[in-house]
């Protein structure tokens, strides 16, 4: 079960980098007067979109203690580097960012350097 947590966390926190980054490109471009700035963020922060992915936020915290009561945190944190890669691929399905080899090629470097880091 504690891996689920652990995998929950990630979900959790790869759905609202999506939801953000979906409803930020839907809102525009960041206003520069700073009032104006200010109603921007709020209004974004009524979005229920926003808010779902604020609870997602929330909840991921949630089971990540859970998943800390068992599991050894230099053991569990490692597995969060998942969510280098799922975000990769879910802003080339869904914004279609370009993936390229290079940052496929750092992505892997990423993850590799955390499994290597995390042995021993």
């Amino acid at each position: 079960m504690n891996y689920v947590y652990v995998l929950g966390t990630v979900l959790l926190t790869v759905y609202g980098q999506i939801i953000i980054k979906w409803r930020v490109l839907q809102a525009g471009v960041l206003p520069e007067p700073l009032g104006e700035r200010v109603r921007f963020l709020f209004l974004l922060f009524l979005d229920p979109w926003v808010m779902s992915a604020l609870a997602a936020a929330v909840l991921a915290a949630a089971l990540w203690m859970a998943a800390m009561t068992r599991l050894p945190l230099s053991h569990a944190y490692p597995m969060v580097s998942l969510a280098f890669v799922l975000v990769l691929i879910a802003s080339g399905l869904f914004f279609h960012e370009a993936i390229t080899p290079w940052k496929i090629a750092g992505t892997a470097l990423i993850v590799l350097g955390i499994v290597v880091g995390s042995q021993g």
